[in-house]
């Protein structure tokens, strides 16, 4: 479907679970249905190397769960956004169902695609700040740029590194260089757990 909606107009959650099979990536946004485009390369890449240092990160100081673009989050009856990352904690895991997450997550990372620009910078946006994620991450490999926004008395602030380095709120101790994500030889997620997991020796 390249992106477009399946159909415009009102599935609900429980349609959207039924349209889409195992192993697509889609978002259900204010009743549409979206596919996404098949992942470019540089983008898989991307997705790879955080979910590694994402998931080791969290697994290391047992936060929570770290899930990929393949878990949907049920929001609302006509939201169900599939972020390419979602981080849910600890204290929430009893959300966690067969095939979606009853629930925001506190932590959501989108990769733009060409496809999905309008989505993630606006229609996404909108979504994640009124259900209450706490940080949403946009990263444009395309345009080369990164966006971190995070949770303000229900508004979401938009927050710059500072000498390049982006610290999560909701991660504490999680620190990255944003210069990584527009390098193609960014460090191997060993190294950077190693680094950031040194306390814990």
């Amino acid at each position: 479907m390249n992106g477009f909606p399946v159909r415009e107009g009102d599935y609900t959650f429980e349609e959207f679970l039924e349209c889409i099979s195992d192993g697509e990536k889609a978002d259900l946004l204010d009743g549409a249905i979206y596919l996404a485009s098949p992942d470019n390369t540089e983008a898989a890449d991307l997705l790879t190397w955080l979910t590694v240092i994402l998931g080791g990160f969290v697994a290391a100081r047992d936060l929570g769960e770290i899930y990929t673009s393949r878990v949907a989050y049920r929001i609302s009856q006509k939201r169900g956004p599939g972020p390419d990352i979602g981080f849910v904690p600890k204290e929430l895991l009893h959300s966690r169902k067969r095939g979606f997450i009853d629930g925001p997550p506190m932590l959501a990372i989108e990769i733009v695609s060409p496809d999905s620009v309008a989505r993630d910078y606006i229609q996404k946006r909108a979504i994640y700040e009124q259900a209450g994620v706490r940080e949403y991450c946009i990263l444009d490999p395309d345009e080369h740029r990164e966006t971190f926004l995070a949770l303000r008395e229900g508004c979401y602030e938009e927050i710059s590194p500072s000498d390049n380095l982006f610290k999560s709120e909701v991660l504490p101790g999680l620190v990255l260089d944003v210069r990584w994500f527009a390098d193609q030889s960014r460090p191997e997620p060993y190294h950077i757990l190693r680094n950031l997991l040194h306390d814990e020796q």
